[in-house]
C-alpha cells in the first residue's frame, strides 16, 4: 500500500505542477514522502489511497479539538442553512459574540480585531506598535515564526555558519526566508536570542524600537520554553524603554489553555495575536490588547489612525468555528482529557527512549511536544543547531510515517495533540514507535 500511495500521489502531484507554481498553495507544505491526503475525522487522516494515519501535524496545529470536529461543523452547517451571509456593512451579532468571548477568556484583551490569518494578526501588530510609538524598528527572536510579511520574513532554522555563535549582549543577522525583501526593511528589524535578557535591554537601549515580537514559547523549532522570569521580563522592559511588547500566541493560544500562555504565566503583554486553535482548523487570526492602543485603529486623529480592513475578516462561517470551539474549550473536561492523552504519550516515549539507549530530550507545552535528538532540552536556537541530531530526527519521521503515524517529516517540527486522540491511538503510537526504534 506504501507504493500505492506514492505512485498515486506522485500521479497527482505531477498534474499539481501544471497549475500550481511549486506543486502546492503554501511551499512550507512541500516536504518528502509526498503524500496527497483525502481527508480527515477525529485523530486520522487518510491519503488517496485510504491508508490511516494518526495524525500529530495537525496541518500545523489549528486542530485542537480534531479534524472536522462535529460540534464545530454543526456550528458551520447552521450558520449556512440559516443564510448567515457576508454583508460587508456594519457589524453583526456573531462577530460581537466572538469578541465578547475572546475579551473574557483572556484578561489582556481589552478590545480585538478579527483578521483571516496569524500573518495579519503580527502585520496589524507592528503597524500599531509603530503608530503608537512613532518609532520604526522591532526586535524579533531567533528562532522565531511570525507570519509571511516582510519586517518578519526571516528563516526559522538557519544553519549554525549563518546565524554564528551565540552572542550576548548583541544581535544577528537577519537572513531572509523570501526575496524581495527591501534592505531598508532588513535595517529596521534587530534578531535577539530567546531567553535572553541582555541582548533585548542591549537593543532597546540601542534602537529607536516600536516593539518586540516575540513567540511566548517558540513552537517552530520543536518547543523552546522560556525561563523562568524572562517573558515578565520582557515586558518590564518594553516598559522601561517605551516600546509595546507583543505576544505571538498563534501556536499556543488556546491549545496551551484558554486564556493562553500568557495566563499560564499570569502575566499580560500590551498587545497579543491568536489564530490555528481559536476556530479548530478554519481560517481566523486575532489581534487584541490594550484599549489605548487598539483605539488608534479608529481614532479621530487621522496622523495616528491605523488602516484595518479586510473583506474577509469575520466571515460568518469561520466566526461561527470560532464561537463553537472557544464555547467547547471553556469546558474544563476537554483540556483534562487532552492533558490526560498527552501525558499518556509523553510518558511512554520516554520509557521507549530511555529502553531504546539513544540519546533525547522531549520538550513539552501541554498538549504540544518535540523530540529532540540530544542530551538536554534546548532553551535557545543555538541549543538545537550545536546539539541535535538532524539527520536521526528525518528518519525517524520518515519511519514512522511509513508504519502509519504522521509527524510532519521535517525535524523538529512541532507534534499536537488534540482532544479526539483516544488511549487506543496513544497504545499504537507508542508500539509503532517501539518498532521504529528498533529498525533504526
Amino acid at each position: 500500500m506504501i507504493k500505492e500511495a506514492r505512485s498515486k500521489s506522485a500521479e497527482i502531484s505531477e498534474e499539481a505542477n501544471h497549475y500550481i507554481a511549486g506543486g502546492v498553495v503554501s511551499l512550507n507544505r512541500k516536504v518528502l514522502p509526498n503524500i496527497v491526503f483525502a481527508r480527515g475525522r477525529g485523530s486520522k487522516i487518510y491519503d488517496v489511497t485510504g491508508k490511516e494515519y494518526i495524525d500529530y501535524h495537525a496541518a500545523f496545529a489549528p486542530y485542537l479539538l480534531g479534524h472536522n470536529f462535529e460540534g464545530v461543523n454543526e456550528a458551520v452547517l447552521q450558520v449556512i442553512k440559516s443564510e448567515w451571509s457576508l454583508i460587508g456593512s456594519g457589524s453583526n451579532e456573531l462577530e460581537i459574540k466572538l469578541a465578547k468571548l475572546l475579551c473574557q477568556s483572556i484578561p489582556s484583551l481589552d478590545l480585538v480585531q478579527i483578521t483571516n490569518t496569524g500573518s495579519e494578526a503580527t502585520a496589524h501588530a507592528i503597524r500599531l506598535a509603530r503608530a503608537w510609538t512613532n518609532r520604526e524598528d522591532i526586535i524579533l527572536t531567533l528562532g522565531g515564526y511570525n507570519g509571511w510579511h516582510n519586517e518578519v520574513a526571516r528563516q526559522v532554522m538557519p544553519d549554525l555558519s549563518q546565524v554564528g555563535p551565540r552572542i550576548s549582549e548583541g544581535e544577528y543577522p537577519f537572513i531572509p526566508s523570501s526575496a524581495g525583501i527591501p534592505k531598508e526593511t532588513k535595517k529596521k528589524v534587530h534578531i535577539v536570542n530567546f531567553n535572553d535578557l541582555d541582548s533585548v535591554e542591549y537593543v532597546l537601549k540601542k534602537y529607536p524600537i516600536a516593539c518586540l515580537l516575540t513567540e511566548p514559547v517558540l513552537q517552530n523549532v520543536g518547543i523552546v520554553l522560556p525561563k523562568p522570569g524572562y517573558l515578565k521580563g520582557l515586558i518590564d522592559l518594553c516598559e522601561k524603554y517605551g516600546a509595546v511588547c507583543i505576544f505571538d500566541e498563534v501556536k499556543t493560544g488556546f491549545r496551551s489553555a484558554l486564556g493562553g500562555y500568557q495566563g499560564i504565566e499570569g502575566i499580560r503583554p500590551h498587545l497579543s495575536v491568536f489564530g490555528k486553535a481559536v476556530a479548530n482548523g478554519y481560517p481566523i487570526g486575532v489581534i487584541g490588547g490594550k484599549r489605548e492602543i487598539m483605539d488608534l485603529f479608529d481614532t479621530p486623529d487621522p496622523k495616528k489612525r491605523v488602516l484595518i480592513a479586510g473583506t474577509y475578516n469575520a466571515h460568518p462561517i469561520n466566526t461561527a468555528a470560532a464561537i463553537a470551539t472557544i464555547e467547547i474549550l471553556k469546558n474544563p473536561a476537554v483540556y483534562d482529557h487532552i492533558e490526560k492523552m498527552s501525558n499518556q504519550l509523553y510518558r511512554g516515549l520516554k520509557t521507549l527512549f530511555k529502553e531504546s539507549g539513544i540519546s533525547y530530550a522531549l520538550s513539552s507545552n501541554a498538549s504540544a511536544f518535540c523530540v529532540y535528538f540530544c542530551e538536554k532540552r534546548p532553551t535557545d536556537l543555538h541549543d538545537i543547531l550545536e546539539n541535535h541530531d538532524f539527520a536521526y530526527d528525518i528518519a525517524y519521521r520518515t519511519a514512522l510515517i511509513e508504519q502509519g503515524i504522521y509527524q510532519f517529516p521535517v525535524p523538529c517540527k512541532q507534534g499536537s495533540v488534540s482532544y479526539s486522540h483516544s488511549a487506543d491511538d496513544i497504545d499504537r503510537t507508542l508500539e509503532i514507535t517501539r518498532q521504529v526504534l528498533k529498525l533504526l
